[in-house]
């Protein structure tokens, strides 16, 4: 049972992760840093929780954002920053996945594969989301999406380490955005082919 909540922790970190990387890599070195729910050392992750870790891989993050904002407006659409964006939080995902399990001494091999796969579904299912979203919204308006995925986030996160089976309720709830946004996509695309 230890084992499936740890899996689920880590689970949940990743995909939130996903969602926006920044807080929630913040929020789980903090609270590994002040072992809350969560704590990398003793574990070859302990380099999570440690400030100079913390600072590079916000660093990071920052150049991949400042240079998928510089792409201009359609950057979610046709950026190759968004990519790299993408495959920083998938391998954020998979290291808090593994430090999950390494935290309890289980093998982490798990960890990796469900971290990478909850980090990819998570900026996958935002990313289309907030693509839909921006083009129905003022410039205005539109630039606070970002500030509404940041809080999901970091809720997504902070829950999971606290309490490892919300991580259910995140991953469902991602699954039903992405799926639920191809479906309608493939009904706008159906629509516009009886037109012709």
């Amino acid at each position: 049972m230890d084992f499936l909540f740890d899996l689920l922790q880590g689970a949940g970190i990743a995909a939130a992760i996903g969602i926006r990387p920044f807080l929630p890599v913040l929020l789980v070195g903090a609270l590994a840093a002040a072992d809350l729910g969560i704590d990398f050392d003793g574990t070859d992750f302990a380099f999570l929780e440690q400030a100079p870790a913390l600072a590079i891989v916000m660093l990071m993050l920052a150049l991949a954002t400042y240079a998928v904002r510089r792409s201009g407006p359609d950057a979610p659409e046709r950026s190759p920053y968004v990519f790299i964006f993408g495959a920083l939080a998938v391998i954020l995902g998979a290291l808090q996945g593994a430090a999950s399990l390494a935290d309890r001494g289980h093998p982490i091999a798990a960890g990796l594969v469900v971290g990478a796969a909850c980090a990819a579904l998570g900026f996958v299912a935002v990313r289309d989301l907030l693509t839909r979203t921006r083009r129905r919204l003022d410039a205005e308006t539109a630039g606070t999406l970002p500030l509404y995925a940041e809080a999901a986030a970091l809720a997504a996160a902070g829950l999971s380490v606290l309490f490892p089976p919300l991580a259910i309720v995140v991953v469902i709830g991602l699954v039903a955005l992405l799926v639920g946004g191809r479906r309608r996509s493939g009904e706008k695309y159906a629509g516009l082919r009886i037109l012709r």
